[in-house]
Protein backbone atom coordinates (compact mmCIF):
# COMPACT_ATOMS: atom_id res chain seq x y z
CA UNK A 1 0.00 0.00 0.00
CA UNK A 2 1.20 3.47 -0.83
CA UNK A 3 0.58 4.87 2.66
CA UNK A 4 2.72 2.13 4.21
CA UNK A 5 5.69 3.20 2.11
CA UNK A 6 7.91 5.65 4.08
CA UNK A 7 9.17 7.25 0.86
CA UNK A 8 5.74 7.59 -0.75
CA UNK A 9 4.53 11.06 -1.82
CA UNK A 10 1.79 11.04 0.83
CA UNK A 11 4.40 10.62 3.57
CA UNK A 12 7.26 12.76 2.28
CA UNK A 13 5.16 15.65 1.02
CA UNK A 14 3.01 16.03 4.13
CA UNK A 15 3.47 18.93 6.50
CA UNK A 16 5.69 22.01 6.33
CA UNK A 17 8.84 20.02 5.50
CA UNK A 18 7.63 18.97 2.04
CA UNK A 19 10.19 21.09 0.18
CA UNK A 20 13.04 19.97 2.44
CA UNK A 21 12.11 16.29 2.05
CA UNK A 22 11.87 16.65 -1.72
CA UNK A 23 15.24 18.40 -1.87
CA UNK A 24 16.94 15.65 0.15
CA UNK A 25 15.51 12.96 -2.12
CA UNK A 26 16.55 14.79 -5.29
CA UNK A 27 20.06 15.38 -3.94
CA UNK A 28 20.51 11.72 -2.97
CA UNK A 29 19.00 10.34 -6.16
CA UNK A 30 21.04 12.59 -8.44
CA UNK A 31 24.37 12.26 -6.64
CA UNK A 32 24.65 9.23 -4.39
CA UNK A 33 24.78 5.73 -5.82
CA UNK A 34 22.64 4.50 -2.91
CA UNK A 35 19.87 6.84 -4.04
CA UNK A 36 18.95 5.01 -7.23
CA UNK A 37 15.78 3.59 -5.62
CA UNK A 38 14.39 6.96 -4.56
CA UNK A 39 11.22 8.21 -6.33
CA UNK A 40 12.35 11.61 -7.60
CA UNK A 41 9.99 11.68 -10.59
CA UNK A 42 7.02 10.61 -8.49
CA UNK A 43 7.68 13.20 -5.78
CA UNK A 44 8.10 16.05 -8.28
CA UNK A 45 4.90 15.08 -10.05
CA UNK A 46 2.98 14.67 -6.77
CA UNK A 47 4.34 17.95 -5.42
CA UNK A 48 3.06 19.80 -8.46
CA UNK A 49 -0.39 18.30 -7.94
CA UNK A 50 -0.40 19.05 -4.20
CA UNK A 51 0.58 22.66 -4.83
CA UNK A 52 -2.22 23.02 -7.38
CA UNK A 53 -4.87 21.67 -4.99
CA UNK A 54 -3.52 23.58 -1.98
CA UNK A 55 -2.20 20.63 0.04
CA UNK A 56 1.24 22.28 0.06
CA UNK A 57 1.37 25.87 1.23
CA UNK A 58 4.85 26.62 -0.14
CA UNK A 59 4.60 28.46 -3.43
CA UNK A 60 5.23 26.83 -6.80
CA UNK A 61 7.89 29.45 -7.52
CA UNK A 62 9.88 28.37 -4.48
CA UNK A 63 9.74 24.75 -5.59
CA UNK A 64 10.79 25.72 -9.12
CA UNK A 65 13.90 27.41 -7.72
CA UNK A 66 14.92 24.98 -4.97
CA UNK A 67 14.26 21.64 -6.70
CA UNK A 68 16.74 22.17 -9.58
CA UNK A 69 19.35 23.47 -7.12
CA UNK A 70 19.06 20.26 -5.08
CA UNK A 71 19.41 18.15 -8.23
CA UNK A 72 22.42 20.17 -9.43
CA UNK A 73 24.10 19.90 -6.02
CA UNK A 74 23.60 16.14 -6.11
CA UNK A 75 25.12 15.95 -9.58
CA UNK A 76 28.21 17.87 -8.54
CA UNK A 77 28.74 15.59 -5.55
CA UNK A 78 28.18 12.52 -7.74
CA UNK A 79 30.73 13.78 -10.25
CA UNK A 80 33.25 14.33 -7.47
CA UNK A 81 32.65 10.82 -6.12
CA UNK A 82 33.20 9.33 -9.56
CA UNK A 83 36.25 11.49 -10.26
CA UNK A 84 37.98 10.80 -6.96
CA UNK A 85 36.90 7.28 -6.03
CA UNK A 86 35.76 5.82 -9.34
CA UNK A 87 39.10 4.75 -10.83
CA UNK A 88 40.12 3.14 -7.53
CA UNK A 89 36.84 1.26 -7.21
CA UNK A 90 36.93 0.06 -10.82
CA UNK A 91 40.60 -0.97 -10.70
CA UNK A 92 39.79 -4.45 -9.43
CA UNK A 93 40.63 -7.08 -12.07
CA UNK A 94 38.84 -9.88 -10.18
CA UNK A 95 35.61 -7.96 -9.60
CA UNK A 96 32.58 -9.02 -11.62
CA UNK A 97 30.79 -5.72 -11.11
CA UNK A 98 33.56 -3.11 -11.19
CA UNK A 99 36.01 -3.63 -14.02
CA UNK A 100 38.83 -1.35 -15.25
CA UNK A 101 37.48 -1.35 -18.81
CA UNK A 102 34.29 0.33 -17.57
CA UNK A 103 36.34 3.49 -16.95
CA UNK A 104 37.62 3.44 -20.53
CA UNK A 105 34.13 2.80 -21.90
CA UNK A 106 32.66 5.61 -19.81
CA UNK A 107 35.32 8.03 -21.00
CA UNK A 108 34.72 7.10 -24.63
CA UNK A 109 30.94 7.32 -24.22
CA UNK A 110 31.07 10.84 -22.82
CA UNK A 111 33.63 11.90 -25.37
CA UNK A 112 31.23 10.77 -28.11
CA UNK A 113 27.90 12.06 -26.83
CA UNK A 114 29.10 14.87 -24.56
CA UNK A 115 26.73 16.85 -22.38
CA UNK A 116 23.56 15.46 -23.93
CA UNK A 117 24.22 12.27 -21.98
CA UNK A 118 23.71 14.26 -18.77
CA UNK A 119 20.56 15.97 -20.04
CA UNK A 120 18.80 12.91 -21.47
CA UNK A 121 19.90 10.63 -18.64
CA UNK A 122 18.25 12.98 -16.19
CA UNK A 123 14.82 11.78 -17.28
CA UNK A 124 15.55 8.06 -16.77
CA UNK A 125 15.50 6.58 -13.23
CA UNK A 126 18.68 4.77 -12.19
CA UNK A 127 20.45 6.21 -15.25
CA UNK A 128 20.36 9.71 -13.74
CA UNK A 129 22.02 8.29 -10.60
CA UNK A 130 24.72 6.27 -12.33
CA UNK A 131 25.42 8.66 -15.21
CA UNK A 132 26.61 11.45 -12.97
CA UNK A 133 29.14 9.20 -11.21
CA UNK A 134 30.28 7.74 -14.52
CA UNK A 135 30.84 11.27 -15.83
CA UNK A 136 33.44 11.70 -13.10
CA UNK A 137 34.90 8.25 -13.70
CA UNK A 138 35.18 9.02 -17.41
CA UNK A 139 36.88 12.35 -16.67
CA UNK A 140 34.29 14.38 -18.56
CA UNK A 141 35.35 18.03 -18.66
CA UNK A 142 33.86 19.57 -15.51
CA UNK A 143 32.81 22.90 -17.04
CA UNK A 144 30.87 21.08 -19.77
CA UNK A 145 29.38 18.66 -17.26
CA UNK A 146 28.28 21.47 -14.93
CA UNK A 147 26.64 23.39 -17.80
CA UNK A 148 24.59 20.44 -19.03
CA UNK A 149 23.82 19.41 -15.47
CA UNK A 150 22.18 22.80 -14.88
CA UNK A 151 20.24 22.55 -18.15
CA UNK A 152 19.10 19.01 -17.40
CA UNK A 153 18.13 19.80 -13.81
CA UNK A 154 15.95 22.73 -14.82
CA UNK A 155 14.27 20.85 -17.66
CA UNK A 156 13.65 17.77 -15.51
CA UNK A 157 12.75 19.15 -12.08
CA UNK A 158 10.80 22.18 -13.24
CA UNK A 159 9.27 20.31 -16.18
CA UNK A 160 7.85 17.52 -14.02
CA UNK A 161 6.72 20.00 -11.36
CA UNK A 162 4.87 22.12 -13.91
CA UNK A 163 3.34 19.03 -15.51
CA UNK A 164 2.03 17.89 -12.14
CA UNK A 165 0.78 21.39 -11.37
CA UNK A 166 -1.17 21.60 -14.60
CA UNK A 167 -2.60 18.11 -14.24
CA UNK A 168 -3.48 18.93 -10.64
CA UNK A 169 -6.13 21.22 -12.03
CA UNK A 170 -7.82 18.25 -13.69
CA UNK A 171 -10.47 16.64 -11.50
CA UNK A 172 -9.72 13.07 -12.55
CA UNK A 173 -6.03 13.39 -11.62
CA UNK A 174 -6.84 14.94 -8.25
CA UNK A 175 -9.17 12.07 -7.42
CA UNK A 176 -6.74 9.34 -8.52
CA UNK A 177 -3.41 10.39 -6.99
CA UNK A 178 -2.74 6.77 -6.13
CA UNK A 179 -2.15 6.19 -9.84
CA UNK A 180 0.86 8.49 -9.92
CA UNK A 181 3.36 5.63 -9.56
CA UNK A 182 1.80 3.84 -12.53
CA UNK A 183 1.82 7.03 -14.61
CA UNK A 184 5.52 7.55 -13.90
CA UNK A 185 6.31 3.91 -14.70
CA UNK A 186 4.53 4.26 -18.04
CA UNK A 187 6.55 7.38 -18.87
CA UNK A 188 9.80 5.65 -17.86
CA UNK A 189 9.03 2.62 -20.03
CA UNK A 190 8.40 4.86 -23.02
CA UNK A 191 11.63 6.73 -22.31
CA UNK A 192 13.59 3.47 -22.18
CA UNK A 193 12.35 2.23 -25.57
CA UNK A 194 14.97 4.17 -27.62
CA UNK A 195 17.71 3.02 -25.22
CA UNK A 196 16.61 -0.61 -25.53
CA UNK A 197 16.54 -0.37 -29.33
CA UNK A 198 19.99 1.16 -29.38
CA UNK A 199 21.32 -1.60 -27.11
CA UNK A 200 19.70 -4.31 -29.24
CA UNK A 201 21.12 -2.87 -32.46
CA UNK A 202 24.57 -2.58 -30.89
CA UNK A 203 24.44 -6.17 -29.70
CA UNK A 204 23.46 -7.42 -33.15
CA UNK A 205 26.32 -5.46 -34.70
CA UNK A 206 28.82 -7.01 -32.27
CA UNK A 207 27.51 -10.51 -32.99
CA UNK A 208 27.94 -10.00 -36.74
CA UNK A 209 31.50 -8.69 -36.35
Amino acid sequence: MLLANPISPDNLLSGSAALLDLSIVLFAECGLLVGFFLPGDTLLFAAGIDIAVGHISTSLTTFLVVAPIAAIAGNLVGYWIGYRAGPVVFDRPNSRLFRPEYVTRAHSFYERFGGWTVVVGRFVPIVRTVATVMAGVGRMRFALYALYSVIGAILWADGVLLLGHQLGKVKFVREHKGWIDYMVIAVVVLALVPTALHYWQGRRSRQRS
